[in-house]
């Protein structure tokens, strides 16, 4: 969605995006508070942290042999101890080539209203794990805001009326065929016009613009991560600084701390050889993080091939 709006001082921010390369999907999200790089404080950094505690929680359940459902009590514990609520009606999605919503899902929060299928995490499944939090009841409206991101429904079939509703259509099933877009990417220029044909006959999905009541704050982090045979690789995402959050509280439970305590995934060691002394790199979490990213590339190379 594209607002013609200038950013103020504290307005929190979300930033969604994803790509593929010939089919091959990674996405990503990740909040920010517009403050000129001052610490966050108040329900922004409540909410900006049980969202990013929620979804480190989840990375370390993301695994080989674990289900679906130990996930998204996870999340709905870490946001009690922050005081504030998972959003109802997000999922994440197994990833496939030039699928990105695929049918093992995972509930942010598991309601009356929204309940999934149990389900096995199994190696070399490709997940976007979706975690968004409210400082409200986290039960978000359809707003008035003009509606510019679909995608194509795939098993969906009928016969358009107008000439409009062909031409871009025609466009989409071209250059669009499985993955969302935006209006702004069609050249199509009567795209608007041929769109809600589309939309109106399940051909299109749409992307409503959606929001909390006025004063609630929202945040959103999301990451592509492979389940490979030595463990869980994260690909997408970024880090946020706890130093920058001055929140109202802690996370003080213990199931809570002893998942995030949890590793993503047993890391192979690298033979010493003979006759030599093991040399540590500077700066030691430094070195380590680079012989875990080299183990990671190796990994994901076998994957590949």
């Amino acid at each position: 969605m594209t607002y013609n709006k200038d950013l103020k001082e504290n307005d929190v921010v979300k930033i969604d995006l994803g790509a593929h390369i010939d089919g091959y999907i990674a996405v990503a999200a990740h909040t920010l508070v517009v403050n000129g790089g001052k610490k966050v404080t108040g329900k922004a950094a409540d909410v900006i942290a049980a969202a990013y505690t929620a979804q480190e929680a989840a990375l370390k359940l993301l695994k080989s042999a674990n289900k679906n459902s130990q996930i998204t009590p996870i999340v709905g514990k870490v946001c009690s101890e922050f005081k504030v609520n998972p959003v109802q009606g997000v999922l994440s999605h197994q990833m496939q080539r030039f699928v990105i919503d695929g049918e093992k899902v995972i509930l942010n929060k598991e309601d009356a209203d929204n309940r999934v299928d149990p389900h096995t995490f199994e190696v070399n499944e490709v997940y976007a794990i979706d975690v968004v939090v409210s400082s409200g009841d986290g039960k978000p409206k359809e707003s008035e805001e003009r509606v510019t991101v679909f995608k194509r429904k795939g098993d969906v079939t009928y016969k358009l009326k107008l000439a409009a509703s062909k031409k871009v259509f025609s466009e989409i099933l071209k250059r669009f065929p499985s993955c969302p877009f935006s209006l702004r990417a069609l050249e199509e220029k009567a795209a608007l016009f041929g769109i809600k044909e589309c939309v109106d006959h399940d051909l299109l999905q749409a992307y409503p613009v959606l929001q909390e009541k006025s004063g609630d704050i929202v945040a959103q982090f999301k990451f592509t991560a492979l389940i490979l045979p030595s463990g869980t690789i994260r690909i997408t995402g970024l880090p946020v600084d706890p130093r920058q959050l001055e929140t109202s509280a802690q996370i003080t439970d213990p199931e809570i701390k002893a998942v995030l305590n949890q590793s993503s995934g047993a890391k192979k060691k690298k033979k010493k050889k003979a006759g030599t002394a093991a040399k540590k790199p500077e700066g030691t979490a430094v070195g380590a993080k680079k012989e875990e990213d080299e183990e990671d590339d190796a990994e994901m190379d076998t994957a590949a091939s």
